[in-house]
């Protein structure tokens, strides 16, 4: 085997410099809401939409940002703040106001709910400057890049974490960003990705994470042990010394993540934390995963992972590997639906797939990147439902009519079987934005398409899945109701899945159609 490296490769800035001009919020009518469905530990707990619904600006400077969160009409009121240009010390001043909370020298996303930051155009850099998300809940963070941020030296922010979450955040999902430094702790820089003090439900999926020493931690000591349910999938950890990330308690999923060049550890699990270890690929690096730097004694469960050019150190009290054949100490129950890529596949889809400015590309599950559905849904109007219509249902018998139907996460005064009845008055709702609803036969019944109706006065529905039920593959994904095409399928059981949502959705009904 080769020896693992340890030299730290020299930063790779992926953004060139890009000049702010002008910097005043600007009213626009396209909005460019996450793309792609949230995914992860951030459906549960009622879900994450960040600003979907709300009004739509663009900011070319990091006191535009801060401009847009104070002037909404309150704290929670829905925003998605599209960026474009370069944010950094000198364009970015505190602003007042009663809906925020905001300082100078980082984004700050403080005692707010229901945000979205999202990279558009030529691209979204925030050079040396982290972005703080203190006392929220309900935020995205899509398509930008984050940079250099220190915590000692000049200029300095956010502690030196480039994204840094603490003191009572809730659902956070992270997506398609690029978090780099140029050195580690000596170099003055800190996490590229930190969680403490009482920080869950949280997704961070489709991203780069390089050059640093430190990738991330979840919990700041051994007390701090009120973080977790977070899930890191499909990222990229390259040329990281240590902590892919560092689990003090709570639970962790990492699944499909490319770890490459961990120079001291990776994946520490540690003072009771479980982590669920799916189908990674770790190569060219040392003591991927284990307990490390303590005694107090962290577990893991582990399948389908490959392990390239991995090499493993003599264990002690305090520095316990889980090589060089890592077994399964502990089981961990994911309560979301999730697909995985094979092992092998693992690098190709990541390098295709994660960063900023890649395109939001999302993988299948089958290790095939495929483009977001062009068609963005934009903010609208809840009490105007995508409906086709009577005239509009594939050809052929509606074959849900008869059927039976279950599902997860139910509205109070709703019914699973009211999407099976023929009637457009009534309707199943989920008590929150995500759930999903089944239609069932007794025998294997063939189908290629659904049409998923709404109910008048219904919400919209942001990101969906349309599963079949029997194996978990993923038939079709997208955003909005309407028609949904996928390749025939031979199934018992087929669900629509809403991972996100604006206002409740009402589905009136789920029918289902041969061709």
């Amino acid at each position: 085997m080769r020896r693992a490296v340890a030299v730290r490769l020299s930063a790779l800035l992926a953004a060139g410099a890009l000049t702010a001009a002008g910097g005043v919020a600007l009213s626009t009518t396209t909005a460019s809401a996450a793309t792609g469905g949230v995914t992860g530990y951030a459906t549960q707990n009622g879900g994450t939409t960040g600003g979907a619904g709300g009004q739509t600006v663009r900011a070319t400077t990091g006191t535009a940002i801060h401009q847009a969160l104070c002037s909404r009409a309150s704290s929670s009121t829905p925003i998605t703040i599209q960026v474009e240009g370069t944010i950094n010390h000198g364009n970015t001043a505190k602003v007042s106001g009663s809906s925020c909370n905001t300082a100078a020298g980082v984004i700050e996303l403080k005692q707010i709910s229901n945000v979205t930051i999202v990279g558009v155009g030529n691209g979204a850099v925030f050079d040396q400057l982290g972005i703080h998300i203190r006392e929220a809940e309900n935020i995205v963070i899509q398509n930008v890049t984050v940079r250099n941020v220190k915590k000692s030296g000049s200029p300095t922010s956010n502690g030196g974490d480039a994204i840094g979450m603490e003191s009572g955040v809730r659902n956070v999902w992270v997506d398609h960003v690029t978090l780099e430094a140029s050195g580690g702790e000596s170099e003055g820089y800190d996490g590229l990705f930190d969680m403490k003090d009482d920080t869950q439900y949280v997704t961070l999926s489709y991203s780069v994470l390089r050059n640093s020493g430190r990738g991330g931690l979840i919990g700041s000591s051994e007390s701090d042990r009120s973080n977790g349910y977070v899930t890191l999938h499909h990222n990229l950890y390259e040329n990281i010394d240590s902590r892919t990330p560092l689990l003090r308690g709570g639970i962790a999923h990492m699944y499909n993540n490319h770890y490459r060049q961990l120079n001291e550890s990776g994946i520490n699990s540690r003072a009771g934390a479980r982590a669920k270890v799916d189908n990674n690929y770790f190569e060219d690096s040392k003591d991927v995963l284990g307990t490390f730097y303590t005694d107090q004694a962290g577990y893991w469960q582990v399948s389908g992972n490959v392990f390239d050019n991995v090499t493993w150190s003599s264990r002690s009290d305090d520095h316990n590997p889980a090589g060089p054949n890592p077994t399964s100490n502990t089981s961990v129950s994911i309560p979301y639906g999730f697909t995985l890529d094979a092992a092998n596949c693992v690098p190709s889809v990541v390098a295709q797939t994660a960063g900023a400015n890649k395109g939001l590309k999302v993988s299948d599950g089958s290790c095939t990147p495929q483009s977001p559905d062009p068609t963005d849904p934009g903010p609208t109007d809840p009490g105007e439902p995508t409906d086709p219509g009577p005239t509009d249902p594939p050809a052929g018998t509606n074959l849900s009519l008869g059927a039976g139907a279950d599902g997860s996460s139910k509205a109070s005064g709703t019914s699973y079987g009211n999407v099976v009845d023929g009637d457009m008055g009534t309707y199943w709702s989920p008590s929150g934005s995500t759930g999903s609803v089944s239609v069932k036969w007794g025998s294997a019944t063939t189908v290629s398409k659904v049409n998923v109706r709404l109910a008048s006065g219904s919400g919209t529905v942001g990101a969906y899945r349309v599963l079949n039920h029997d194996t978990g593959a993923v038939l079709a994904s997208g955003s909005g109701a309407g028609v949904i095409g996928f390749t025939p399928t031979s199934l018992k059981k087929i669900t629509f899945e809403i991972t996100s949502a604006s206002g409740a959705p009402r589905i009136a009904e789920f029918e289902t159609y041969a061709s």
